[in-house]
């Protein structure tokens, strides 16, 4: 009877820990951080991004995105919008409620290519999504200061050219690079003048025990002269569950260091 009581207990325990890891998975989270810079152009007051990554197979909640309706200037899918045996309706319908918040961008993420990439690439541009395959969007103020959203694509594909982003960015400038791989930050030169990177792709290592996982949970870090978002991204990958990472998405406020 002790061994039956003891093997039911451990079976409950299991049983809640996977409700929990499952509950963890499907958070519709979407984490504020104000970031600051001494150079960031005071001309345009401040900027607020919305940053996604990593949406797999998810549909993404629509209570989520109409909490921040209206306090959106951009929207940045970081990659894995999607990945393969994904219906292309659930994509596209992901893409019109990112669309629906502000102007959207896009960069490659290695799980993009399992699909008909050509597809999707004509899905995102007929919905006006902007795709930064190693290339960079300019903004300009009234008063001539500028912000470059450089995007490089997928470096697991090898299909990354950062050096080619920059040549289309323009100096001086406040740039911002979107990658969905982190480890883009390799390539980082200081003449780049690159002072915040955006990504995903770790999944922030999807299950960690307490301080164990393949990757870092992710968070904002400090390199060299810039700042590094890792999302622990949106979707998960071959099991539908976490534990210490949970899902998140993020809402990012830009401005000028007083």
């Amino acid at each position: 009877m002790t061994l039956f009581i003891t093997i039911f207990i451990g079976a409950c325990l299991s049983m809640l820990l996977l409700l929990y890891m499952y509950f963890e998975a499907h958070k519709n989270v979407i984490v504020s951080s104000e970031l600051y810079f001494n150079d960031f152009p005071d001309s345009f007051g401040k900027i607020r991004i919305y940053f996604i990554s990593d949406i797999h197979k998810r549909d993404i909640s629509s209570s989520m995105l109409n909490s921040i309706v209206d306090n959106v200037d951009l929207v940045i899918i970081g990659g894995d919008l999607t990945e393969k045996n994904v219906p292309f309706t659930r994509v596209e319908e992901n893409i019109k409620k990112l669309r629906a918040l502000g102007p959207c961008y896009f960069v490659w993420g290695n799980n993009d290519y399992e699909v008909d990439y050509r597809k999707l690439d004509s899905i995102l541009l007929s919905n006006g999504v902007k795709i930064l395959d190693n290339t960079s969007v300019t903004f300009e103020s009234s008063t001539g200061e500028k912000i470059c959203l450089l995007g490089v694509d997928d470096i697991a594909k090898e299909r990354d050219r950062l050096d080619l982003a920059i040549l289309d960015s323009h100096d001086p400038s406040f740039k911002i690079l979107v990658s969905h791989n982190p480890q883009i930050v390799n390539q980082l030169k200081l003449e780049y003048h690159i002072r915040l990177i955006l990504s995903g792709h770790t999944h922030g290592g999807q299950i960690r025990i307490g301080k164990f996982g393949p990757y870092k949970r992710g968070g904002v870090f400090t390199y060299g002269h810039s700042k590094l978002l890792i999302s622990n991204g949106y979707g998960t990958t071959a099991i539908p569950l976490r534990l210490g990472a949970p899902a998140e998405t993020h809402l990012l406020t830009i401005a000028h260091k007083k």
